[in-house]
Protein backbone atom coordinates (compact mmCIF):
# COMPACT_ATOMS: atom_id res chain seq x y z
CA UNK A 1 0.00 0.00 0.00
CA UNK A 2 1.09 3.50 -0.75
CA UNK A 3 -0.13 6.66 0.67
CA UNK A 4 -0.11 10.07 -1.02
CA UNK A 5 -1.44 13.24 0.54
CA UNK A 6 -3.77 15.42 -1.49
CA UNK A 7 -3.77 18.79 0.51
CA UNK A 8 -2.73 20.39 3.40
CA UNK A 9 -5.44 20.15 5.23
CA UNK A 10 -6.87 16.40 4.51
CA UNK A 11 -7.36 13.93 1.68
CA UNK A 12 -4.68 11.22 0.94
CA UNK A 13 -4.72 8.92 -2.10
CA UNK A 14 -4.75 5.58 -1.44
CA UNK A 15 -2.55 3.39 -4.36
CA UNK A 16 -1.39 -0.66 -4.42
CA UNK A 17 -4.61 -1.82 -2.50
CA UNK A 18 -7.47 -3.54 -3.05
CA UNK A 19 -10.12 -2.73 -1.11
CA UNK A 20 -12.02 -6.02 -1.71
CA UNK A 21 -9.18 -8.15 -0.36
CA UNK A 22 -9.19 -6.02 2.64
CA UNK A 23 -13.41 -7.01 2.87
CA UNK A 24 -12.51 -10.73 2.36
CA UNK A 25 -9.62 -10.90 5.00
CA UNK A 26 -12.06 -9.21 7.45
CA UNK A 27 -8.99 -6.17 8.37
CA UNK A 28 -10.95 -2.89 8.00
CA UNK A 29 -9.58 -1.56 11.01
CA UNK A 30 -6.62 -0.13 8.46
CA UNK A 31 -9.15 2.45 6.98
CA UNK A 32 -10.42 3.24 10.32
CA UNK A 33 -7.20 4.46 10.99
CA UNK A 34 -6.71 6.25 7.78
CA UNK A 35 -9.89 8.18 7.70
CA UNK A 36 -9.35 9.39 11.25
CA UNK A 37 -6.32 10.53 9.83
CA UNK A 38 -6.95 11.90 6.90
CA UNK A 39 -10.34 12.39 7.07
CA UNK A 40 -11.14 11.37 2.80
CA UNK A 41 -9.84 8.60 1.28
CA UNK A 42 -9.49 7.94 -2.82
CA UNK A 43 -9.00 4.79 -4.05
CA UNK A 44 -8.95 3.93 -8.14
CA UNK A 45 -9.77 1.02 -9.98
CA UNK A 46 -11.85 -0.51 -7.53
CA UNK A 47 -13.73 -3.11 -9.06
CA UNK A 48 -16.51 -3.45 -6.11
CA UNK A 49 -20.21 -5.09 -7.02
CA UNK A 50 -22.92 -2.73 -5.10
CA UNK A 51 -22.75 -6.01 -2.44
CA UNK A 52 -19.43 -5.31 -1.70
CA UNK A 53 -19.55 -1.45 -1.18
CA UNK A 54 -22.47 -2.00 1.02
CA UNK A 55 -19.67 -4.48 2.96
CA UNK A 56 -17.31 -1.30 2.76
CA UNK A 57 -19.71 0.56 4.21
CA UNK A 58 -20.88 -1.37 6.67
CA UNK A 59 -16.78 -1.61 8.61
CA UNK A 60 -18.32 1.32 10.05
CA UNK A 61 -21.21 0.66 11.31
CA UNK A 62 -25.27 -0.12 10.56
CA UNK A 63 -26.25 1.72 7.22
CA UNK A 64 -28.66 3.79 6.84
CA UNK A 65 -31.29 4.30 3.73
CA UNK A 66 -32.13 7.60 2.09
CA UNK A 67 -35.87 8.60 1.25
CA UNK A 68 -35.54 10.33 -1.78
CA UNK A 69 -33.25 8.28 -3.56
CA UNK A 70 -33.89 5.45 -5.49
CA UNK A 71 -31.44 2.06 -4.87
CA UNK A 72 -29.10 -0.35 -6.79
CA UNK A 73 -29.82 -3.85 -7.38
CA UNK A 74 -32.48 -4.31 -4.94
CA UNK A 75 -29.61 -3.52 -2.30
CA UNK A 76 -31.50 -0.80 -0.42
CA UNK A 77 -28.45 0.56 1.07
CA UNK A 78 -26.87 1.42 -1.85
CA UNK A 79 -28.24 4.45 -3.75
CA UNK A 80 -28.06 5.63 -6.84
CA UNK A 81 -27.07 9.33 -7.62
CA UNK A 82 -27.75 10.18 -10.74
CA UNK A 83 -27.67 13.32 -13.34
CA UNK A 84 -29.63 12.81 -17.20
CA UNK A 85 -30.15 15.85 -19.53
CA UNK A 86 -33.48 15.45 -19.06
CA UNK A 87 -32.75 14.88 -15.11
CA UNK A 88 -29.91 16.96 -13.92
CA UNK A 89 -28.42 17.16 -10.60
CA UNK A 90 -29.91 19.75 -8.36
CA UNK A 91 -27.58 20.00 -5.81
CA UNK A 92 -24.38 21.78 -6.11
CA UNK A 93 -23.66 23.62 -2.55
CA UNK A 94 -21.54 22.63 -0.09
CA UNK A 95 -22.92 20.08 3.07
CA UNK A 96 -22.33 17.00 4.76
CA UNK A 97 -24.66 13.89 4.40
CA UNK A 98 -27.53 13.69 5.85
CA UNK A 99 -27.62 15.85 8.96
CA UNK A 100 -31.58 15.94 8.78
CA UNK A 101 -31.33 12.61 10.82
CA UNK A 102 -30.80 12.53 14.83
CA UNK A 103 -27.61 10.35 13.60
CA UNK A 104 -26.07 11.06 10.74
CA UNK A 105 -23.91 9.19 8.89
CA UNK A 106 -20.89 8.88 9.88
CA UNK A 107 -18.83 7.44 6.73
CA UNK A 108 -19.58 7.96 3.11
CA UNK A 109 -18.50 5.65 0.26
CA UNK A 110 -19.06 7.02 -3.19
CA UNK A 111 -17.94 4.65 -6.16
CA UNK A 112 -17.97 5.88 -9.65
CA UNK A 113 -20.14 4.39 -12.08
CA UNK A 114 -20.72 6.02 -15.65
CA UNK A 115 -18.59 9.60 -15.58
CA UNK A 116 -18.26 12.09 -17.71
CA UNK A 117 -15.72 12.71 -20.26
CA UNK A 118 -15.05 16.57 -18.59
CA UNK A 119 -16.12 18.00 -15.38
CA UNK A 120 -18.17 16.13 -12.28
CA UNK A 121 -15.20 16.67 -9.57
CA UNK A 122 -15.95 16.74 -6.28
CA UNK A 123 -14.38 19.02 -3.39
CA UNK A 124 -13.91 18.47 0.22
CA UNK A 125 -13.53 20.06 3.01
CA UNK A 126 -11.96 19.69 6.91
CA UNK A 127 -14.08 20.92 9.87
CA UNK A 128 -11.55 19.78 11.83
CA UNK A 129 -9.12 22.41 10.20
CA UNK A 130 -12.03 24.74 10.06
CA UNK A 131 -12.92 24.86 13.25
CA UNK A 132 -8.69 24.98 14.09
CA UNK A 133 -8.59 28.22 12.21
CA UNK A 134 -11.62 30.03 14.31
CA UNK A 135 -10.09 32.37 17.15
CA UNK A 136 -10.71 31.25 20.62
CA UNK A 137 -13.01 34.23 21.04
CA UNK A 138 -15.45 32.63 18.24
CA UNK A 139 -14.43 29.41 19.49
CA UNK A 140 -16.37 30.43 22.97
CA UNK A 141 -19.22 32.01 21.37
CA UNK A 142 -19.77 29.01 19.25
CA UNK A 143 -19.64 26.56 21.55
CA UNK A 144 -23.16 26.88 23.51
CA UNK A 145 -25.25 27.56 20.23
CA UNK A 146 -27.58 25.15 18.96
CA UNK A 147 -28.68 24.97 14.94
CA UNK A 148 -31.36 23.20 13.48
CA UNK A 149 -31.35 20.91 10.76
CA UNK A 150 -33.93 20.35 8.54
CA UNK A 151 -34.97 17.60 5.55
CA UNK A 152 -37.01 20.32 3.71
CA UNK A 153 -34.77 23.05 3.40
CA UNK A 154 -32.46 20.33 1.64
CA UNK A 155 -35.01 19.21 -0.51
CA UNK A 156 -37.11 22.17 -1.46
CA UNK A 157 -36.19 22.47 -5.15
CA UNK A 158 -37.52 18.68 -5.64
CA UNK A 159 -40.72 19.67 -3.33
CA UNK A 160 -41.28 22.44 -5.27
CA UNK A 161 -41.63 20.48 -8.73
CA UNK A 162 -45.14 19.47 -9.78
CA UNK A 163 -45.85 16.25 -7.51
CA UNK A 164 -42.75 16.46 -5.38
CA UNK A 165 -44.75 17.51 -2.31
CA UNK A 166 -46.83 14.39 -2.62
CA UNK A 167 -43.74 12.06 -3.83
CA UNK A 168 -42.04 12.98 -0.66
CA UNK A 169 -44.77 13.33 1.73
CA UNK A 170 -43.35 9.89 3.55
CA UNK A 171 -39.47 11.41 3.54
CA UNK A 172 -40.97 14.93 4.99
CA UNK A 173 -43.58 12.78 7.74
CA UNK A 174 -40.62 11.33 8.53
CA UNK A 175 -37.87 13.80 8.49
CA UNK A 176 -39.02 16.45 10.98
CA UNK A 177 -36.11 18.93 11.62
CA UNK A 178 -33.45 17.95 14.42
CA UNK A 179 -31.48 20.04 16.43
CA UNK A 180 -27.52 19.50 16.63
CA UNK A 181 -24.64 21.48 18.38
CA UNK A 182 -22.97 24.15 16.41
CA UNK A 183 -19.48 22.50 17.27
CA UNK A 184 -19.20 18.71 17.72
CA UNK A 185 -16.76 16.98 19.34
CA UNK A 186 -15.19 13.68 16.86
CA UNK A 187 -16.48 10.79 18.52
CA UNK A 188 -13.13 8.98 17.77
CA UNK A 189 -10.65 11.58 17.30
CA UNK A 190 -11.85 14.05 20.28
CA UNK A 191 -11.26 17.05 18.04
CA UNK A 192 -13.98 20.11 17.65
CA UNK A 193 -15.50 20.53 14.10
CA UNK A 194 -17.75 23.15 12.87
CA UNK A 195 -21.42 21.03 12.31
CA UNK A 196 -23.65 23.64 10.27
CA UNK A 197 -23.70 23.28 6.14
CA UNK A 198 -25.57 25.82 3.61
CA UNK A 199 -27.50 22.48 2.43
CA UNK A 200 -29.54 21.44 5.81
CA UNK A 201 -29.38 23.67 8.46
CA UNK A 202 -32.32 26.04 8.72
CA UNK A 203 -30.99 28.27 11.51
CA UNK A 204 -29.22 28.84 15.28
CA UNK A 205 -31.69 28.49 18.02
CA UNK A 206 -31.71 31.63 20.93
CA UNK A 207 -30.81 34.26 18.41
CA UNK A 208 -32.57 36.60 16.48
CA UNK A 209 -33.18 35.80 12.96
CA UNK A 210 -30.55 38.27 11.67
CA UNK A 211 -27.93 37.20 13.82
CA UNK A 212 -28.69 33.31 13.15
CA UNK A 213 -28.55 34.68 9.17
CA UNK A 214 -24.93 36.63 9.51
CA UNK A 215 -23.15 33.79 12.01
CA UNK A 216 -24.30 31.00 9.44
CA UNK A 217 -23.00 33.36 6.55
CA UNK A 218 -19.85 33.72 8.36
CA UNK A 219 -19.58 29.94 9.32
CA UNK A 220 -20.23 29.02 5.43
CA UNK A 221 -17.87 30.95 3.91
CA UNK A 222 -15.42 30.15 6.44
CA UNK A 223 -15.49 26.38 6.68
CA UNK A 224 -14.43 26.80 2.97
CA UNK A 225 -11.77 28.64 2.67
CA UNK A 226 -8.63 27.19 0.43
CA UNK A 227 -6.53 26.43 3.05
CA UNK A 228 -9.66 23.68 3.98
CA UNK A 229 -10.24 22.04 1.18
CA UNK A 230 -9.14 19.31 -1.58
CA UNK A 231 -10.29 18.03 -4.61
CA UNK A 232 -11.19 14.86 -6.63
CA UNK A 233 -11.58 14.11 -10.26
CA UNK A 234 -13.38 11.41 -10.83
CA UNK A 235 -12.83 8.18 -13.31
CA UNK A 236 -15.46 4.93 -13.41
CA UNK A 237 -14.23 2.58 -10.28
CA UNK A 238 -13.12 5.42 -8.49
CA UNK A 239 -13.77 4.69 -4.66
CA UNK A 240 -13.49 7.54 -2.41
CA UNK A 241 -14.80 7.59 1.64
CA UNK A 242 -15.27 10.72 3.45
CA UNK A 243 -16.00 11.28 7.62
CA UNK A 244 -19.18 12.87 6.94
CA UNK A 245 -18.80 13.74 10.91
CA UNK A 246 -15.89 16.12 10.10
CA UNK A 247 -16.10 16.91 6.86
CA UNK A 248 -17.94 19.10 3.94
CA UNK A 249 -18.30 18.04 0.10
CA UNK A 250 -19.18 19.76 -2.96
CA UNK A 251 -20.00 18.40 -6.06
CA UNK A 252 -19.26 20.23 -8.84
CA UNK A 253 -21.88 20.42 -11.60
CA UNK A 254 -19.95 21.83 -14.76
CA UNK A 255 -20.24 18.35 -16.79
CA UNK A 256 -24.30 19.15 -17.35
CA UNK A 257 -26.23 18.17 -19.49
CA UNK A 258 -24.01 14.84 -19.60
CA UNK A 259 -24.43 11.49 -17.91
CA UNK A 260 -23.01 10.85 -14.54
CA UNK A 261 -23.94 7.79 -12.44
CA UNK A 262 -22.62 6.95 -8.77
CA UNK A 263 -23.50 4.46 -6.11
CA UNK A 264 -23.43 5.74 -2.56
CA UNK A 265 -23.57 3.79 1.03
CA UNK A 266 -23.66 5.47 4.34
CA UNK A 267 -23.37 4.39 7.63
CA UNK A 268 -24.90 5.76 10.68
CA UNK A 269 -22.86 7.23 12.99
CA UNK A 270 -23.65 8.33 16.81
CA UNK A 271 -25.64 11.03 17.45
CA UNK A 272 -23.35 14.29 17.59
CA UNK A 273 -22.02 15.85 20.83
Amino acid sequence: MKLSRVAGALGAEVTDFDVSAVLAKGEGQCIRDLLNEHEVLFFRRQQLRPSEQRDVAALFGPLQTHPAYGTVDNIPEVMLLESTPENPSKIEVWHSDMTFRQHPPSVTVLKGITIPKVGGDTLFASMTAAYEGLSDGMKRYLEPLVAVHDFSQGFKESIAEPGGRERLADALANNPPVRHNVIQTHPETGKKVIFVNALFTSHIEGVSALESTEILSFLYKHAVLPEYTCRFNWAVDSLVLWDNRSTQHKPVNDFLPAHRALHRVVSEGDRPY
